[in-house]
């Protein structure tokens, strides 16, 4: 099966949400609130490149990703994946890509295996090969068969984002979205699941893009990083090449952002 020379291609894609006001009488003219997430963004990731996008809370990274997950609509530009519309090719980019959260949502009663059966059912994967997989996945995690078949409400933050990225690597995505995947893990929690991130794109050949705003994840795992600030992308380089700004990934972030308050 070939595919385009891009895994990800943006252009211009801008995303704004609109709050109403939650009390207002009929007298008030207290228009609504109109905030740009995403801002005239466009970029290309390479397939087998782990491609980060840097950016403080708030920044529109989570945005971002969920503009690509397609559990959101742009407003303008257009997205593809390995020449997909986004938009257009809902369904056949859903097979392509799967997307893992920091606020990961479990079904807690249940197990970790029983939570993979059930995600591996929406997808079409027979109770058998789910729980062979499954397996396999969470023995590379250090999730022990024990604790496989042990409530999710038991297991600590850490380990229930280890599930969280089992059941995303079930269906074996080509693009591999990882939201702040490591945000608020223990160093050994995190330290395993940037581990498991590099085999993805070893062992399986994805596509992985990371949001983070951890400098020191970004300059261990990502071949390129974008720097995402109030939406608009102020930066996109290697690592090694955004270095020569400053002394550190966290000193050339701070004066890349600082500029950019200094411009508005």
């Amino acid at each position: 099966m070939s595919f385009p020379s891009a895994a990800l291609r943006l252009h211009q894609v801008s995303k704004a949400f609109v709050a109403q006001p939650l009390l207002r009488m009929p007298w008030q003219k207290q228009p609504a609130k109109r905030t740009l997430a995403v801002d005239n963004v466009s970029l290309t990731v390479d397939p087998g490149e782990i491609f980060g996008v840097l950016g403080a809370n708030g920044s529109g990274k989570s945005t971002l990703i969920r503009l690509v997950s397609t559990l959101l609509l742009p407003d303008a530009g257009r997205m593809e994946v390995f020449g997909l519309d986004v938009v257009r090719r809902e369904l056949q980019v859903k097979r392509l890509i799967n997307r893992v959260s920091v606020d990961a949502a479990f079904f807690k009663k249940l197990s970790p295996m029983e939570n993979l059966i059930y995600a591996g059912r929406l997808y079409g994967l027979g109770s058998a090969e789910t729980h062979r997989r499954g397996l396999e996945i969470l023995d590379q995690l250090g999730i022990s068969r024990r604790a496989a078949l042990s409530p999710m409400e038991e297991m600590s933050r850490g380990m229930q984002q280890k599930v969280a990225i089992s059941r995303a690597l079930l269906t074996s995505p080509i693009l591999l979205l990882l939201d702040e995947p490591t945000t608020g893990l223990d160093p050994r929690s995190k330290k395993d699941v940037q581990q498991l991130v590099e085999d993805v794109r070893q062992q399986h050949g994805a596509t992985v893009v990371l949001t983070t705003h951890d400098m020191d994840e970004a300059d261990r795992l990502c071949d390129r990083l974008a720097v995402l600030d109030h939406g608009q992308v102020i930066a996109m380089d290697q690592p090694a090449r955004l270095k020569r700004i400053g002394d550190s990934l966290e000193d050339v972030f701070m004066r890349l952002t600082d500029e950019q308050e200094e411009a508005a």
